[in-house]
C-alpha cells in the first residue's frame, strides 16, 4: 500500500473512534508496527492528528463514532477477481424463491450480479447490495433499520425488537476479518451485535471470505467456527486453513479464481 493511500486510512481510522491503537493500525493498512508509527509521527509533525501513548487521536475528536475497520470504498477495490469468483460460487446455493439474508460487505456485495437474474427474497443491511438489487433485479427487497454508517455503507440497529426478527431466512451470507480456530472475527462490538441478531434468523450460514483472511486476527470472536455450515473461499488456500475448516466439520467450497476470470472474458 503507497504511504499516501496509507496516511489516508490512518486518518479516517482516527476521526472514526476516540483512540486509534498502533495494533489498530496495523490490522487497518497490513503493515509493520514499524511503519505504523513512522507515519504516525509524520501526520503528528504535519499537525494531522496527534501522537498518544500506543496510538494516535484526532486533532478535533469525532462527534459521532464509527466503525472499526477498512471504509466501504477502500475494501471494494481489494482483490475484487477473488471475491467475484466467491459470491458466484455463493450464487449457486440459492434457489429461485429462496429467503435469503446478505449481510454487508465487499464480498458479499459481489453477490449483486449473479442474482441480477434471479427471483428471491434478500433481506439484508447493506445499501449498496439493496440498491444495486432494486435498479439491475426483480428480487423482493427488505432492508434493515438502524443507524446509518457511512464509511461501511450498512445500517445498524441498537434495538431488539427490530424487523430483523420478523424475516426468516434458509441461509445467511456473511463475510468476516478473519477466520480461525476460535472462530469468526470482526472488527467491532456494534458489528458483532447486529449479525448475532442475523445469524439466529437463518438456518445455515455461509461465510464468504478470500484466503488472506485465514491469517487474519481480531480481539473480537463474533461465533465459533462450528457455527458455520459452508465456507467459500478462493484457491489461494493454504492446506492448513482447509484442515482447520475440515476439523471442524464445516463445509469448504473453493472458487478457482483463474476459471471465474477465463468465464468473464468468454462473456464479454
Amino acid at each position: 500500500m503507497h504511504e499516501s493511500e496509507r496516511h489516508r486510512l490512518i486518518l479516517s481510522a482516527v476521526q472514526e473512534r476516540p483512540v486509534a491503537t498502533v495494533v489498530d493500525l496495523v490490522n487497518l493498512t497490513g503493515v509493520s508496527e514499524a511503519t505504523v508509527r513512522r507515519d504516525i509521527a509524520t501526520l503528528h509533525m504535519q499537525k494531522k492528528l496527534r501522537r498518544v501513548r500506543g496510538g494516535a487521536e484526532a486533532i478535533a475528536p469525532p462527534q459521532f463514532v464509527g466503525l472499526a475497520g477498512r471504509t466501504f470504498a477502500v475494501n471494494e477495490t481489494m482483490r475484487i477477481k477473488q471475491k467475484q469468483a466467491i459470491a458466484r460460487a455463493a450464487c449457486e446455493l440459492v434457489n429461485d424463491g429462496d429467503p435469503i439474508i446478505i449481510n454487508g460487505g465487499t464480498t458479499t456485495f459481489q453477490m449483486v450480479h449473479p442474482l441480477a437474474s434471479r427471483r428471491v427474497q434478500v433481506f439484508t443491511n447493506s445499501f449498496p447490495i439493496a440498491e444495486h438489487l432494486l435498479k439491475h433485479s426483480k428480487n423482493t427487497v427488505m432492508l434493515s433499520g438502524g443507524v446509518i454508517y457511512r464509511e461501511q455503507q450498512i445500517v445498524l440497529s441498537p434495538f431488539e425488537n427490530d424487523v430483523t426478527r420478523n424475516f426468516y431466512a434458509r441461509r445467511m451470507f456473511m463475510g468476516a476479518q478473519g477466520v480461525g480456530p476460535l472462530g469468526l472475527m470482526e472488527a467491532d462490538p456494534l458489528l458483532i451485535q447486529a449479525e448475532h441478531k442475523l445469524i439466529g434468523q437463518a438456518d445455515e450460514l455461509v461465510v464468504l471470505v478470500d484466503s488472506t483472511k485465514f491469517e487474519q486476527r481480531s480481539s473480537l470472536v463474533l461465533c465459533p467456527l462450528e457455527r458455520a455450515k459452508v465456507v467459500i473461499t478462493d484457491d489461494g488456500i493454504s492446506d492448513r486453513a482447509a484442515a482447520m475448516l475440515e476439523a471442524a466439520d464445516v463445509e469448504l467450497i473453493v472458487a478457482p479464481v483463474a476459471a471465474a476470470n477465463e468465464e468473464d472474458g468468454a462473456a464479454s
